[in-house]
């Protein structure tokens, strides 16, 4: 399981969000927080290795297979300095016959043992790193299930995709071999460094004078690469958001004669990824010639240290030998952590995208006291409540009104005025930041929000259907529905026509967000949804603004036999379709101007009245 607290030991950054996390809203620069965010590669790192618990097995058989590779390449070189010495300091041919075929052998044997440990080391790590990656992806999918519906107002959803899948594949496709790479490194260096002591501490010294040079390069040439890195998956994101978006939105591109300018648009965020990858690229590219260059020079100096050395008479021809074997080896390492420093910046920039979605704080917690819903009366009131999208900025301030038992409550008035506001606030997908809602006399707070949110049976303006067939949606209202019960419920709304007459019937698989049906089909799906659900309380948010007038008719003849006996909530522009309410509320600026029932409303020969009329002179004219 992946670590039970997970947000850093300081106080979380500022992120897109409501309240101590930011403000969720449409207004500010995302790029912007997104360069602002303070970064730590230390904490980075192990709070990555933090998810590796389940996979804590894989750590000692990779040591242990990277010893072994390590030991083989380590016993190398020394025999063939033993050889070379027998050979510059001949012995006679039988003798040296006798022990250089051995150890010619044993080379074979430990090459050929290296080769296999290091194909078990990438074995065991791309398991290992690919189930992380699964499991850091599937807590990922679920943290976004918990977090508010304001925090997808304030992400393009294009970005938030890139994050769920593009950037856990670079950290999949790298964390492996970086792991697999830094363990042999360390085991290499400590053993390589061994071995040059013991053969001559001298020549040692000589060895080691690159290798602060050699840190002071990766060092600058890292900072570099991982900002680039950091741009260039942000610039992705950016990009995937675009497609998606236009993708989703085409037929509105058409209509307008947006194409052009959409492929500007996606044309300069495309050259931003471009510009990006670039100097991600070329900065990463700089880590490996300058290595080459400080190990060539460290082998110039080791060779003639070396050389004076043996003019002197205080080391072999062989150990010279196998100390230039020893200080490739030694220098083979270090350049194998510069690279994987450079390549670990992608998937550490990469890390710090998916942990701040982890860092945001998900819907606060029920009450401790909180109990399940199982049935409601539905008697609900708003006293004095206050509520804004941004704190300092309410839409809604001191709104009262009660919704008795059993009646049906009509929300009007002008675009933005508030109305989808108040029917989010009663299923509690925002929380307010005043007064108090009550259902049945309780505080909204006083039930869990699941139960809550199952009391609830919402239609909304914009109809959402998945991909799968006619019947699976239709059970999103009740997955144990049987197949009768969804036939009875599409018949009870008039939808059951339709979808008979289609190609498969209740069978038919609907495309993303189903594009084969039209408006009016998709919205008497969502209703159908709703009859099956038989919710103790509803919410019909434009529910026929997208049907001709029969099937207005037939919902809401389907809508009054199931509001009977329950207290609904409908939105609607369409006057005439809310002239029987038992009370309309008209709203304007989160505010409640007028309220009464048709005839009242009529004869205070306000706002309402003027709306009515006018809309009666448009369906006249």
């Amino acid at each position: 399981m992946p670590p039970r607290n997970n947000a850093p030991a300081d106080p979380p950054p500022p992120i897109p969000g409501r309240g101590p996390q930011g403000n969720f809203g449409r207004g500010g620069n995302r790029f912007q927080r997104e360069r602002e965010r303070p970064r730590n590669f230390f904490k980075t790192v192990f709070r990555l290795l933090g998810y590796f618990r389940e996979q804590w097995y894989a750590l000692p058989v990779i040591f242990v297979l990277s010893l072994g590779a390590t030991a083989a390449a380590l016993v190398g070189p020394f025999l063939i300095g033993r050889v070379i010495d027998g050979l510059v300091y001949p012995y006679p041919a039988p003798e040296v016959t006798r022990f250089a075929i051995p150890i010619f052998t044993l080379l074979i044997i430990l090459y050929f043992w290296d080769s296999c440990t290091q194909f078990l080391q990438t074995w065991v790590v791309a398991g290992a790193s690919q189930r992380l990656v699964r499991s850091m992806r599937h807590y990922l999918f679920k943290h976004l299930q918990r977090l508010p519906i304001q925090f997808f107002d304030s992400y393009m959803h294009g970005e938030l995709m890139s994050r769920l899948s593009n950037d856990t594949d670079n950290i999949a496709g790298i964390l492996g071999m970086a792991l697999v790479q830094l363990t042999s490194i360390l085991i290499t260096v400590t053993g390589v460094l061994a071995m040059m002591l013991w053969l001559s501490p001298t020549m040692t010294f000589f060895a080691l004078v690159s290798v602060p040079l050699f840190f002071f390069v990766s060092k600058t040439i890292g900072a570099k690469t991982r900002n680039h890195f950091r741009e260039q998956q942000l610039a992705l994101g950016l990009l995937n958001a675009k497609i998606e978006e236009d993708i989703t939105g085409m037929a509105v591109i058409k209509a307008y004669g947006y194409e052009r300018k959409s492929v500007a648009d996606f044309a300069e965020i495309n050259e931003r990824l471009r510009t990006a990858g670039t100097q991600a690229q070329i900065w990463s590219g700089f880590i490996m010639p300058a290595m080459n260059v400080i190990n060539n020079l460290s082998l110039a100096v080791v060779a003639f240290a070396g050389a004076v050395l043996a003019i002197n008479g205080s080391i072999t021809v062989g150990v010279i030998a196998s100390f230039i074997a020893y200080a490739r080896q030694f220098g083979r390492p270090l350049n194998d952590l510069a690279s994987t420093y450079n390549q670990m910046q992608s998937a550490l920039a990469s890390t710090e995208r998916v942990f701040e979605i982890l860092d945001v704080a998900g819907e606060a917690p029920d009450e401790p006291s909180a109990v399940e819903l199982t049935q409601t009366r539905g008697d609900i009131s708003f006293k004095n409540v206050r509520f804004g999208y941004e704190p300092d900025k309410p839409i809604i301030d001191g709104l009262n009104f009660d919704a008795p038992s059993g009646s049906v409550i009509a929300l009007v008035g002008p675009t933005g005025a508030g109305k989808t506001t108040v029917v989010n606030l009663i299923a509690r997908f925002y929380e307010i930041d005043g007064g108090e809602i009550l259902l049945d006399g309780k505080p909204l707070t006083a039930y869990t929000r699941n139960s809550l949110r199952r009391s609830f049976g919402i239609v909304l303006q914009d109809t959402y259907l998945f991909t799968g067939t006619i019947m699976e949606n239709l059970r999103y209202g009740k997955p144990s529905a049987s197949d009768d019960e969804v036939k009875q419920a599409a018949k009870l709304v008039g939808a059951d026509r339709f979808i008979r007459q289609l190609p498969e019937g209740y069978s038919t698989p609907l495309s993303e967000n189903s594009r084969n049906l039209s408006s009016g089909q998709r919205q008497l799906l969502a209703v159908v949804r709703c009859v099956l659900a038989n919710p103790d309380i509803l919410i019909l948010d434009e529910a026929t603004s997208s049907v001709d007038t029969r099937t207005e008719a037939k919902i809401q003849e389907a809508m009054g036999m199931l509001m009977k006996g329950r207290t609904g909530f409908v939105i609607a522009h369409r006057l005439r379709t809310v002239a029987g309410a038992d009370r309309i509320l008209v709203v304007d600026k989160g505010q409640i101007v007028e309220q009464g029932n048709h005839a009242e409303l009529m004869e205070q020969n306000g706002v309402y009245r003027r709306m009515f009329e006018m809309q009666l002179r448009g369906i006249m004219t």
